[in-house]
């Protein structure tokens, strides 16, 4: 039995054929115009004499159609078959749309290789082998280049090839982990060649003309193994819905700040700076309050003792370590909600770690340091128990 006919004559929607063989749920016929799986394209949809197609695939050289239950029809019957219409047409649009997408980067990258491909029914993806990096402004290029191929209505066509001879066509892009692989065996080559774009070894369907495609709409990119770029888009009805999204997006965020969408990206940075700017003067005034709430913590004798509220350990600790000495021979403070902190600083006449060691020791938690500063956490009472536990010791000179 021949191979499918669909990628020769994609826009057959409905065909008779002849059965040629039936096990169980799978059934091989003549002739089909089913696309079997394969290359990054998912197998057609559609029914065989009214039963659905579960899949389709290429094995031994046959192309077997799964149907959702066994037959009704015999090995030698005539049977009527139809190709779910909209999938067939999303695919032939995606496929032809990856290779438009890769004339795009054949002038946007210094260098290039075909690393794979993918349809889903939400978006299409092509893996380039390059060694340019593939960054925001190189999405848009790739977008931009892409749908103008496709607005200026390019012809796509193809053709069979001997082997050798489409190996040595100028720049064709050739798939060695999936077309390589079907064709091995194979005299002749399927060439599809995008007119003055692209050209490439492909068994799929496609648009005889780029403007068949419709929109596109880049999606994002990642990197799917080393030395691999994944460029993930969108194609037609999707590509629409996501630049629909985007639009408004973007107008909203314009609308928020006061500016348009064209000059949103340097309203944004703009907003940034005074962002940074604003962080910068809240942290100086926090530095401010906290260096005051120390300087104001409770003496007794040679000790400031007291509770330091809405301010992080680590933040309290650094200031203990500059002020401990200036302000008084030993600062200790706590605080905290739940499971406080204790942190002290000395000028080396207290010993501040074993402070900590103390106060770890009555109301658990774990803490470290050196004479003349340490701290600890995860203690096991109120902010006001360890500041009365640190008072005791500062009367008693410990």
């Amino acid at each position: 039995m021949a191979a499918s006919r669909g990628p020769t004559e994609p826009e057959v929607r409905a065909f008779e054929s002849t059965v040629e063989s039936i096990d169980g749920t799978e059934v091989v016929l003549e002739e089909t115009w089913f696309y079997p799986e394969g290359g990054g394209q998912p197998a057609d949809r559609g029914a065989i004499e009214g039963v659905p197609v579960l899949d389709v695939q290429s094995v031994d050289e046959q192309v077997v159609h799964t149907l959702e239950r066994a037959p009704d029809f015999e090995v030698g019957d005539t049977i009527g078959a139809v190709i779910d219409d909209e999938f067939r047409t999303y695919a032939m649009r995606a496929h032809t749309a990856s290779h438009v997408l890769y004339g795009a980067g054949r002038q946007v990258f210094a260098d290039i290789g075909y690393g794979g491909f993918g349809i889903t029914d939400q978006k299409v993806r092509v893996d380039f082998e390059t060694s340019t990096e593939i960054d925001d402004d190189t999405l848009v290029e790739l977008e931009r280049l892409t749908n103008r191929a496709i607005w200026d209505s390019r012809e796509v066509t193809w053709e069979e090839l001997p082997r050798e001879e489409a190996l040595e066509l100028d720049d064709i892009a050739f798939n060695t982990a999936t077309e390589e692989g079907v064709m091995a065996d194979a005299d002749t080559v399927r060439v599809v060649t995008v007119e003055d774009w692209d050209v490439g070894a492909c068994g799929g369907t496609h648009v005889s003309n780029t403007r068949e495609i419709g929109p596109v709409s880049v999606l994002e990119r990642s990197n799917p193994g080393e030395g691999l770029t994944r460029v993930e888009f969108a194609v037609g009805p999707s590509a629409v819905e996501e630049r629909a999204a985007e639009h408004q997006a973007a107008l909203q965020a314009a609308n928020e700040i006061g500016t348009n969408i064209t000059s949103l990206p340097q309203a944004v940075t703009r907003l940034q700076s005074e962002v940074e700017s604003l962080e910068s003067e809240v942290e100086d005034l926090t530095d401010t309050v906290l260096t005051a709430e120390l300087r104001d913590l409770d003496a007794v004798g040679d000790w400031q003792v007291g509770v330091i509220d809405d301010h992080e350990a680590n933040a309290v600790g650094e200031r203990v370590q500059e002020l401990a000495g200036e302000v008084a021979p030993v600062l200790a403070a706590t605080g905290g909600n739940g499971r406080p902190f204790v942190v002290v600083g000395t000028d080396g006449t207290a010993d501040a770690a074993e402070i900590v060691d103390a106060v770890t020791e009555e109301f658990g938690g774990g803490g470290g340091g050196g004479p003349t500063f340490a701290q600890g956490g995860g203690l096991d009472a109120d902010a006001a128990d360890v500041k009365a536990f640190l008072v005791e010791r500062a009367e008693t000179g410990k």
